[in-house]
This record gives structure tokens, sequence and C-alpha cells, in this order.
């Protein structure tokens, strides 16, 4: 491939990773329609892993396929262009263990803004959700690579 193309591979892949970001912040701190407009509640975290995630399969019939959807899927679905995206801008960004690690550290980031803001929850859950759909976000990367 020539350097051009590259350069402007990198750059469109910059725009749409910052795009991402934007929508990502969006979603965790500012939709209401999931619940993020009430900033002054009590803190809410959960560090008992697969706790939520079962919580949620259990009373899927109660809750509704809505809510079962976007807590699960959503936090896999919402991090798989962190996987998919940053190994095209940054090469250093390439790598199986790289891209757990960073989707790990980004999603712990976010859910630490969210106990601290009071919008959302701490849950170790989704960091496993999360860090799930940033290395499926890398396997799709892999794969078009």
């Amino acid at each position: 491939m020539k350097k051009k193309t590259k350069k402007r591979i990198r750059a469109a892949g910059t725009v749409l990773f910052l795009l991402y970001l934007l929508a990502l912040g969006y979603f965790l701190f500012f939709a209401e329609e999931y619940g993020r407009a009430d900033a002054g509640r009590a803190y809410s975290y959960n560090l008992e892993p697969f706790r939520e995630i079962r919580r949620f399969w259990d009373n899927r019939e109660i809750l509704g396929t809505f809510a079962v959807f976007t807590n699960l899927a959503g936090n896999i679905l919402g991090f798989l262009p962190f996987g998919a995206i940053l190994p095209v801008i940054s090469r250093s960004a390439r790598g199986i263990i790289r891209i757990t690690l960073l989707s790990l550290e980004f999603s712990f980031l976010m859910e630490c803004f969210q106990l601290i803001f009071r919008v959302g929850s701490f849950d170790v859950d989704d960091l496993i959700l999360n860090t799930l759909g940033g290395l499926l976000g890398y396997f799709l990367f892999f794969i078009c690579d």
C-alpha cells in the first residue's frame, strides 16, 4: 500500500476514533434514556465478577429484552470500535495482549469517572464486557488487515 494511502487511512481512522470517543462519552455520561441525567445519586458499585451479568440474565423476562440487551450486548458493542479503530491509527496498539490491556485500562478509567461523578455505577462486569468488546473489535481489525 502506498504511503499516501496509509496516511489517509490513518487520518480517517483518527477522525472516526474521536467521533467514537464523543459518542461513547455521551452514552456513558449524558444519555437520559439510559438513566445518566441523575448526577445526585449515591455511590453505586459492584466488585463481584459476573454478579450483574447473572442478575440481568436471570431476570431477563422481568427486565425486558431492551434492558438486558442494553446492559450486556451494549457494553460489548460499545467497545468494539475501540479495538477495531485504535490499531489502525497507532501501530503500537497492535497485538492481542496490548489491545486487551488498553481496553481494560480505558474501561477502568470510564468506570472510575462514572463512580466519581455519580453517573451510572462502577461495575466490574462492565470491565469484563467492555474488554471483551475491545478484544472482538481487534479480531475484526485482524481479519480485515
